[in-house]
């Protein structure tokens, strides 16, 4: 009786177990299926949540559950699954929720304060979204967290006092907001915090505040890119657990504590770049041997870097560049084993290159360009075999080249112009993945060598301003080069054809025993020759007797073009000329070209542009610019021959230019079609899907030439329809990029601001910061790609102010079907589904967070990827409207 009794006993307990574990179950499963009724899942990423699923809840998409005591949800991670709506309390119902990751999504709300009352809640991420306003006294409530993540978002103001009560925090991370104020001193109490992290708040305006020293547990604090401003404190020397350290891009000064290097003991990662510190720094930095990389590019720093960095054993990237350090370069730096990345550019470090450089076995990339480097490139150089680039111009290096100066086989970029190097050129045949090949002002001699023409990737061969003899090597012509220059030089005979055709002038002139097509000096083949005593041909004599007879009429027609040359000067002013093109033009003739019947457009605030029709009848498009600051005319030439050497079916060639002291004429190729932005504010404006999608991908093309092909990476800065020309194909050409160059910052900067208090296609950040980014480029395309998909001007709307058609086609695509009224209407219906998923790129272009934004890579991959659907849409056009078929 006792053994049935216990039996018995023992089956109702087991079955109130499984009663109670169903009801629990189904009680999760109901508050999971709760939570997403509030939210939008356009992709479907949570199909899976669904009683009729055959998968338990546990294993529904996101859902961690523990199993002992009992099986309950304790994480949720939905991250990145384009989920947008509320973010619902209910899922405080989750007794056991430990974890929360919303991260990556698009919900658009307040900071959710409802979610203090997840009581078992640890972390809370809800990290680039949508989330915006202030941060509420009420965060205190999230007294259980132990990470809280709300980067990437539009949280603004101040951070309250009340932040401090969180004192269980580890990590904290407020970067990439809105942020406003000084911060609290209230880190005192955050005794267990690892992270820190208030970068990219770009409106703080504080002191770093000096109780973040006593946060012994801290390993990453990173205040980069805000507005942080006064001394590193001295504090600092007591985070002794600091793995990582980055200060750059503030408004710090003074110096550097003497103390925080010996005290920083496990740093790998330091960074003050972009500040305005002062001083010599301290002598003890790198007695850390932990550290692995140190960053003090662009700053102010006055002094030289104590050999001490010598010792760092881990070190993996140096950085200093842009600064003001002298004195010897540490030189234990070149032989350090793990040693991968230096960069000292733009300094005035001076000593040698020793040849204990080839024991840096993992060195990467050298740049050391424009500092006071001496003595001769080391033989070491040639054994690292996985140098990629090697940069060393405007130092005073000399000597001749090693034989193995470029053995490595994945060097790409060798820059050593503007040095004192001699003697001949070695033959290059170990480095086929060469791309950039710069050697230009030094004093080499001797012949370029065949062996370059065996390079299969180069690009870029700059050999101009030295003494190198000889003929140019035939096979040259058979590489795809952007940029051939060997101007300046003593070469001699025949230039390769098709050198000849594909370069600029320019890039041959100062050689002249050079000949061919186009060139000063023809070449001809030779002429039967008689002789006479003096062992010379008649026909020479005869050309002897005929040069001596024009010359004497050549210096006197020089007198009388020189007085009227004189003349000429003194009325229009002192004007030089460079052509990249054999342009038969004088400054005269622009000048005199230009008036109100060849003006075809006001060319914006730095000037017009006119169309001139050269003697040889050929036409030019000439922009004058007149706000043109104060370049002096070497660096005005080195500017406008930096745009000249773009080669890209999307960008306009700079023909050349003609300057004086109060004007620049650029001269660029005519496109017949005009302007982009002419065309679209025409009344008759009709242009089929497939010619806008055209125009779109060009221009995007031309920009990601700009910002990653081209060597010297350029952003564009004043992307505008009127700014995108269109040849008779409808192909599209970019110009009036990187005007920068051209009339310097400071007064690009006052032109651009002055032609409009606010334009349309300007990024938002534009308004707080004067740094150019490429995702201001890529915003600025967006606008561009709306104009295209609405058929409509960016400033024309139905509200007054400019940035009206961002605001007109957000209000639209809030609608219900609203997004199809945004889509041009003389475009026909088949084209519908193309022009949408355009429209997508474009919102997702002018996203208000620059992050955000994808690059212009991402956009022209998407845009293309539309290319062969138009074409099956355009297809089937004439059989959707035979049948009306609904589209």
């Amino acid at each position: 009786m006792a053994t049935t009794c216990t039996y018995t006993s023992v089956l109702c307990l087991s079955l109130a177990f499984l009663i109670l574990g169903s009801s629990a179950s189904s009680s999760e499963a109901d508050i999971l299926l709760s939570f997403k009724d509030s939210i939008q899942d356009p992709k479907n990423s949570l199909s899976s949540w669904s009683n009729s699923s055959n998968a338990h809840y546990c294993n529904w998409t996101g859902i961690t559950c523990s199993t002992s005591p009992s099986l309950t949800v304790t994480s949720l991670n939905l991250q990145s699954l384009n989920l947008s709506g509320e973010i619902s309390y209910s899922i405080c119902d989750l007794a056991n929720l430990a974890l929360l990751n919303l991260a990556d999504n698009f919900f658009n709300q307040p900071i959710p304060l409802h979610l203090s009352q997840c009581s078992s809640l640890e972390s809370l991420n809800v990290s680039n979204n949508l989330i915006w306003g202030p941060i509420p006294d009420q965060i205190s409530q999230f007294q259980s967290l132990r990470v809280l993540d709300f980067s990437k978002n539009h949280i603004e103001g101040r951070i309250p006092e009340s932040i401090g009560s969180l004192v269980k925090l580890q990590v904290l991370n407020l970067g990439s907001n809105l942020l406003s104020g000084s911060v609290p001193t209230v880190f005192v109490n955050f005794t267990e915090l690892v992270v820190l992290d208030l970068s990219q708040n770009l409106y703080l305006m504080s002191d770093v505040p000096s109780d973040i020293g006593r946060l012994g547990k801290l390993e990453q604090l990173l205040l980069q890119s805000s507005g942080f401003y006064g001394q590193i404190p001295h504090s600092f020397v007591g985070l002794q657990s600091l793995i990582i350290l980055d200060l750059s891009q503030n408004n710090l000064s003074g110096v550097v504590p003497q103390t925080l290097g010996s005290s920083l003991k496990n740093l790998v990662s330091f960074d003050v770049s972009q500040n305005k510190l002062l001083g010599s720094f301290p002598n003890d930095i790198c007695s850390a041997p932990g550290l692995k990389n140190l960053g003090l590019h662009t700053n102010f720093f006055n002094g030289s870097i104590p050999n001490s960095i010598n010792e760092c054993s881990n070190l993996e990237r140096f950085q200093v560049q842009n600064n003001e350090f002298s004195g010897d370069f540490p030189g234990g730096l070149w032989s350090l084993s793990k040693i991968k990345l230096i960069r000292a550019e733009n300094n005035r470090f001076s000593g040698a290159l020793p040849d204990s450089m080839s024991m840096a076995a993992q060195l990467e990339q050298v740049q050391i360009d424009n500092n006071s480097f001496t003595g001769k490139i080391p033989q070491g150089l040639g054994l690292v075999k996985s140098l990629y680039r090697f940069s060393a111009s405007l130092n005073g290096l000399y000597g001749e080249l090693p034989p193995n100066f470029c053995d490595s086989p994945v060097m790409s970029i060798i820059n050593l112009s503007h040095n004192s190097l001699s003697g001949q050129i070695p033959e290059m045949k170990k480095c086929r993945k060469l791309v950039s090949l710069s050697l230009a002002n030094n004093s080499l001699t001797g012949e370029i060598p065949p062996s370059l023409a065996d390079l299969p990737v180069l690009t870029y061969l700059d050999l101009s301003d030295n003494n190198l003899s000889g003929s140019i090597p035939e096979g040259l012509q058979n590489l795809k080069l952007a940029l051939f220059n060997v101007s300046f030089n003593q070469l001699s005979g025949e230039v390769p054809p098709a050198l000849v055709s594909g370069l600029p002038a320019s890039f041959l002139e100062g050689n002249p025993s050079l000949c061919g097509p186009g060139l000063p000096k023809p070449c001809s083949d030779d002429l039967p020759r008689h002789r006479n005593s003096f062992g010379l041909s008649s026909l020479a004599c005869a050309l002897i007797s005929i040069a001596f007879g024009l010359g004497i009429l050549l210096v006197a027609a020089g007198f009388f073009v020189f007085n009227r040359s004189t003349k000429w000067k003194s009325e229009m002013g002192s004007w030089h000329s460079v052509f990249f093109y054999p342009l038969r033009v004088t400054e005269h003739d622009l000048v005199m070209g230009m008036d109100e019947k060849s003006a075809v457009g006001n060319g914006g605030a730095f000037g017009r542009v006119y169309t001139i029709c050269l003697p040889s009848g050929e036409l030019v498009a000439v922009k004058k610019l007149v706000n043109i600051g104060n370049q002096s005319p070497k660096a005005l030439k080195s500017e406008v021959k930096t745009l000249a050497k773009i080669r890209h079916k999307n960008i306009t060639k700079v023909l050349g230019f003609c300057h004086s002291e109060e004007s620049i004429f650029l001269i660029y190729e005519y496109l017949q079609k005009g302007s982009l932005g002419d065309l679209i504010s025409r009344p008759d404006f009709q242009l089929q899907w497939s010619d806008r999608l055209k125009i779109a991908i060009g221009v995007a093309q031309g920009l990601a030439y700009l910002h990653k092909h081209y060597v010297c990476h350029l952003l564009h800065r004043n992307i505008k329809s009127t700014n995108i020309l269109l040849d008779e194909d409808f192909e599209p050409k970019l110009t009036d990029y990187s005007l920068d160059r051209i009339v310097g910052e400071a007064a690009f900067q006052t032109t651009v601001a002055s032609e409009s208090a606010f334009s349309c296609y300007n990024a938002p950040e534009c308004g707080y910061t004067k740094k150019a980014t490429e995702q201001m480029d890529v915003y600025s395309f967006g606008v561009v790609l709306l104009e295209l998909i609405a058929g409509r001007q960016a400033d024309r709307a139905e509200s007054a102010d400019c940035g009206d058609i961002l605001k007109w086609v957000r209000r639209k695509i809030n609608i219900r079907n609203g997004a199809v009224q945004v889509l041009d209407s003389k475009i026909s219906n088949s084209s519908q589904q193309e022009m949408l998923a355009a429209l997508d790129i474009a919102i997702h272009c002018t996203s208000v967070l620059p992050e955000k934004r994808p690059s212009i890579l991402e956009v022209t991959r998407s845009l293309q990827s539309l290319v062969s659907k138009t074409h099956v849409s355009d297809s089937y056009l004439s059989t959707l409207e035979e049948n009306s078929v609904p589209v």
